[in-house]
């Protein structure tokens, strides 16, 4: 089968497009041929050497550089180290087209259009170790890939594949992310990184729960985000207010404690602001720093104040089951930017650092 192998930390010639063996699912696994896979953080970050304990910066000004030092490349840092060689690609569309052993309690699942839950829950969900697809096993930049049947999710719907792609990480990290907050038709969210896959999904899912929902994004994807049900869009350029003026026109446009959850996957320089955001009793939640994963922080703004903070990365039990119940209600709307093929793995990776788009990037794999 055609696959992107990441052979280790590093640049985009670490990403190479070639021929592997096809994989052959174990008892208790599946086989699905990938009919669409999208592009996420995570791979880039991985890629990157993100992840590793002495790196400070940004994404993007590590995917800028390219300079990955060499204690960047020797461990995982905060997740365990990545085992290269290895295929990437966490978001998996995909048709079941066989089943390992002798098994025939999944024969259902034969034919069938599933999505795959990535982020698996080895010890059971009253753990939060968890095991990655396309982080600790091989993923779905490919053709096929074997998961266990436990994390495949049959879906019944009228999208198409790309569009069904956009959501595993991106969605299933937002709603973690409310549900774990308890984000409810009382609260004012305030959203960071509004335009992104989990940004935009944050805004569709909170607007399901009924909360009020404020974006922070560029005015140039200010209406995209609007079109998303955001009830309110504030800017933040850095051509138009200088980066010491920032939090003071968000302020300014809002008003000091004036957010019941603040959703942030941004942080950064501005992670401070979002604790002044917050009113007493406040939640705070993040999956990812983007803008840098090192902050300050003062703590009075939290313990004067009864503020929560929540750090997401394991997804909750419930999280999953009920995605793809909001696709088959029509609860929520897919948000797909541009699709690729998987040969253009590269060209696809250097679109999503541009950032200068809205919702998720979808790679298709050559058909079989």
């Amino acid at each position: 089968m055609h696959a992107v192998v990441t052979t280790g930390n590093g640049g985009y010639d670490r990403l190479d497009y070639r021929q592997v063996p096809t994989p052959v699912p174990a008892a208790g696994e599946a086989l699905v041929q990938v009919l669409a896979a999208g592009i996420n953080n995570t791979e880039i970050n991985t890629r990157l050497g993100w992840y590793s304990s002495s790196v400070t910066e940004s994404t993007g000004e590590l995917s800028d550089s390219q300079e990955i030092k060499a204690e960047d490349k020797a461990d995982g840092g905060w997740n365990e180290a990545t085992p290269f060689p290895i295929i990437q690609g966490t978001d998996c569309c995909g048709r079941v087209v066989a089943l390992g052993g002798d098994d025939d309690n999944g024969d259902d699942l034969l034919g069938r259009r599933v999505l795959v839950r990535a982020c698996m829950r080895p010890h059971g969900f009253g753990s939060m170790e968890t095991i990655w697809m396309a982080s600790d096993f091989n993923g779905a930049f490919a053709q096929f890939v074997t998961v266990p049947v436990t994390e495949i999710f049959t879906v019944d719907c009228g999208w198409s594949d790309a569009e069904l792609a956009t959501i595993p990480c991106a969605y299933a990290t937002a709603e973690t992310m409310l549900h774990r907050a308890d984000c409810r038709a009382s609260d004012h969210v305030f959203v960071t990184g509004a335009s992104g896959g989990v940004g935009s999904a944050v805004i569709q899912l909170a607007k399901r729960r009924g909360a009020k929902v404020t974006a922070l994004t560029s005015s140039s994807k200010a209406e995209a985000v609007r079109g998303l049900g955001a009830d309110r869009v504030v800017t933040r350029d850095r051509d138009v207010f200088a980066e010491h003026i920032i939090a003071e026109h968000i302020i300014a446009e809002l008003g000091a404690e004036s957010v019941d959850l603040v959703v942030d996957n941004v942080a950064g320089k501005d992670f401070s602001l979002m604790l002044k955001l917050l009113c007493r009793g406040g939640r705070y939640a993040s999956s990812g720093a983007i803008a840098g994963p090192v902050v300050s922080m003062d703590m009075r703004d939290m313990y004067l104040k009864d503020i929560t903070l929540y750090g997401t990365t394991a997804w909750d039990e419930p999280v999953f089951p009920n995605l793809i119940r909001y696709i088959e209600a029509g609860e929520i709307k897919p948000l797909l930017a541009r699709t690729f093929p998987l040969s253009e793995i590269v060209a696809a990776q250097v679109e999503f650092s541009r950032r200068a788009h809205v919702g998720n990037l979808v790679l298709i794999p050559p058909e079989i």
